[in-house]
């Protein structure tokens, strides 16, 4: 009984490290990189808001709120810019016996989410030696605003890719929604900071409940939280359905030609 879910997790794990020689080479940073790049991106980000920003923003230090903020946002960015393209760049692996679509979206996706998880791991612990942040009020809701946040980016992902297979303008459009996503998702303000009109709007997008989730993990009752897990778990799963239905049809057209 075993057996299965050790064949798939092999399959995974081998089109991991497929995709991260084909993306980094063989002799190159590998993994690495995959940490590095987000590192880098909140890094520059923590210090222009540093520079221009004062230090404490509504009552929190500004470093913490955007480590928070901005480490969601990239998980998002990244797990729906490189859902897109996988199938494209891996129409041969769909003719191995053993590989299906979902194979390939889950290797991409748990490599951008091991990438992410470390390069905000890094980055707490830089804001904790550098005395900007505490250790996290909650660690188990911490967590859970993380993986709600991935749960959420792995079904946007799977909608946008499947909406990619059948219409070829939407590669196109994805650059544009993920930034339009900026606005929405709470990264860069909190939803107890705006009118409670504007609040319940923002509310019905899946985006911005892991982000209040991971900041009540880390700054507990110092500022006021908004979110509903089940929504945004019940909507991922929503996208994610969706997604999947529109990529079984892509992959028998590939099958046919």
């Amino acid at each position: 009984m075993l057996q299965a879910p050790a064949r798939q997790f092999r399959i995974i794990g081998a089109l991991m490290r497929r995709e991260m020689s084909t993306r980094f080479g063989r002799e190159g940073l590998g993994f690495a990189w995959v940490i590095g790049e987000p590192l880098l991106f909140c890094f520059g980000v923590l210090l222009l808001w540093s520079a221009i920003k004062p230090e404490y923003e509504h009552g929190i230090r500004i470093g913490p709120f955007i480590m928070t903020g901005y480490m969601c946002l990239l998980l998002y960015r990244h797990m729906i810019s490189f859902s897109v393209g996988a199938l494209s760049g891996n129409v041969g692996l769909l003719h191995h016996r053993q590989i299906r679509t979902l194979h390939i979206f889950l290797a991409r996706n748990l490599l951008e989410f091991l990438g992410g998880t470390a390069a905000f791991i890094i980055v707490y612990i830089v804001l904790l030696a550098l005395g900007q942040v505490e250790l996290p009020h909650n660690w188990l809701l911490l967590y859970a605003g993380w993986f709600t946040t991935a749960w959420v980016g792995f079904g946007i992902g799977l909608a946008f890719a499947g909406l990619s297979s059948r219409f070829d303008i939407m590669e196109r459009l994805v650059p544009v929604l993920t930034y339009s996503m900026i606005p929405i998702s709470g990264a860069f303000f909190m939803l107890h900071w705006i009118p409670q009109q504007f609040r319940e709007v923002l509310l019905w997008f899946p985006f911005p409940h892991g982000i209040e989730m991971v900041r009540d993990g880390v700054f507990g009752h110092i500022a006021p939280t908004y979110y509903n897990a089940s929504y945004a778990w019940f909507m991922g799963a929503v996208m994610q359905v969706f997604g999947l239905l529109l990529l079984a049809g892509a992959k028998n057209r590939v099958d046919l030609e």
